[in-house]
């Protein structure tokens, strides 16, 4: 997979200097840092590279016996170095000692940063670089680091009798199991959740990682997730769309819960799955809709009767435009980061997915699926486990304009009033959106019952203040008519 360009563009949302922050903490050399994987050229170089010493050593001969010791003596430094940057670090970060570092971290504005739904105020003591007495920075990097962060693993169970490691193909399934991972956590440890600095760990946080190993017994393995997406189209070795990555997840969470008569509470995902489409689910175009009753339904048959709301999972498949995102729903995206229950969105560049978790002014910050990392066995009970391959301490960013145009957004809502909540912000948003909307909320599937703010509402008031929909800067109504035709649904 190619890499991502890392880079900054004019801002089109609050202005702010676009200055990369050098701070050590953020941008180092350590063996947390990463940067673009490299493209399949020169991973055969690297190769070539790593194989011809290995040869060299095998065939050289000695005349003199002293001489060949010393050879030997000399070489095994050097491949011991190998075969331990080889093991314990990535492709990516051995290119990083050799290439140097990317352009990392957070750039000196001073304009608010939206990780996730939470609002992060950054001061210009904060922007200057002293993370020390900056406490918007400081928190924000907390936050970021503690999200789960997936990878390229190698060395895992067998798939297809063929593939022991997802590297060139798994990106995508792997920036789903970030976002299915963050619901997860917003479940079970709710979003105020932070990494602790030292085991012992919290005992839901090491079986949510016990769901994703590599492995048929690991319930969200990318064994589990290929098996289930058979349908639409996963097979190892191939890259797939958002869609049908959406669409997977639904299967395999469905065919989970048909698996066990267990109380809900108990299950590997305790939280239905519902996929966001438009007409004929998502055959003939026009904007997605949120469909309450369709919610409710779900919500109830998950529960198996058992309570008359279940947690609920929301994911929008969309296409956005043709070879980039049309200019108008730049900033309808930007504001879903806003949304309490936001969980970002699976998107990246044409073939390379990456999952998105924040914004700033014209930036959007996200985890990277393409280090390579040795298969790690997280058992459900072990709370002194070494978890650090699955965090990143390392900010990336990319220009939000860049992102590929097919992309997935996802939502959380942990119970009923949660859920209201999501569909008033979500009508108000489709409201602002001159006309093309992400997606519209409405009570049935009847056209003429679009859903109304207050209607939707549980014993509470019109959002106000801090609460209002952020737009930023939306595109003039000449742009926005020009790219009319550009919108359509996957």
């Amino acid at each position: 997979m190619k890499g991502l360009p890392e880079k900054t563009v004019a801002s089109k949302f609050p202005a702010g200097s676009s200055t990369v922050l050098q701070n050590r903490d953020l941008v180092s050399t350590s063996s947390d840092q990463k940067i673009s994987d490299t493209t399949s050229s020169k991973g055969s170089l690297w190769s070539s590279l790593f194989t011809s010493p290995s040869s060299l050593f095998e065939t050289y001969s000695e005349s003199s016996i002293s001489v060949k010791k010393t050879f030997n003596s000399k070489t095994y430094g050097w491949t011991t170095a190998l075969k331990k940057v080889l093991t314990v670090g990535s492709m990516r970060r051995l290119q990083e000692r050799i290439l140097g570092p990317s352009k990392t971290g957070v750039s000196s504005s001073t304009s608010e940063i939206w990780l996730l739904g939470v609002c992060y105020k950054v001061s210009e003591e904060d922007s200057s670089g002293n993370l020390v007495n900056g406490n918007g920075l400081v928190a924000f990097t907390e936050d970021f680091s503690s999200r789960i962060w997936m990878t390229y693993r190698k060395g895992f169970d067998v798939i297809d009798s063929k593939f022991t490691s997802d590297v060139n193909w798994g990106c995508m399934l792997r920036s789903s199991q970030m976002l299915v991972a963050q619901a997860l956590l917003v479940h079970c440890l709710g979003r105020s959740w932070r990494k602790p600095l030292q085991p012992p760990f919290d005992p839901e946080y090491i079986e949510i990682l016990h769901l994703f190993g590599d492995s048929e017994a690991s319930a969200f393995s990318i064994h589990n997730l290929l098996q289930a997406g058979k349908a639409y189209g996963l097979a190892a070795g191939s890259w797939i769309g958002p869609y049908a990555m959406c669409r997977s997840w639904e299967t395999l969470v469905r065919s989970k819960r048909e698996q066990t008569n267990l109380e809900i509470e108990n299950q590997s995902l305790s939280m239905a799955v519902y996929i966001v489409s438009g007409d004929e689910d998502g055959e003939r175009g026009g904007a997605p809709v949120v469909c309450v009753e369709d919610v409710a339904r779900l919500c109830s048959e998950f529960s198996k009767g058992q309570v008359d709301w279940a947690p609920i999972l929301l994911l929008v498949p969309l296409v956005l435009g043709l070879e980039k995102v049309n200019p108008r729903y730049i900033p309808l995206l930007w504001a879903t980061f806003t949304f309490p229950q936001s969980l970002g969105i699976l998107g990246g560049k044409s073939g390379v997915s990456t999952y998105i978790v924040g914004m700033q002014d014209d930036k959007a910050f996200y985890l990277d699926p393409h280090d390579v990392q040795a298969v790690v066995d997280i058992r459900g009970n072990d709370l002194e486990a070494d978890t650090s391959s699955y965090h990143c301490s390392v900010i990336r960013h990319l220009p939000l304009d860049m992102i590929d145009p097919s992309l997935a957004i996802g939502f959380f809502c942990q119970n009923k009033d949660d859920f209201n909540d999501f569909c008033v912000r979500a009508s108000k948003l489709a409201d602002e959106s001159n006309g093309a909307p992400l997606f519209t909320v409405a009570q049935s599937h009847s056209p003429t019952k679009p859903i109304n703010h207050e209607d939707v509402m549980v014993n509470r008031g019109e959002i106000q203040g801090d609460d209002a929909i952020v737009l930023g800067n939306p595109p003039s109504d000449s742009e926005a008519q020009s790219h009319d035709d550009d919108w359509q649904l996957l």
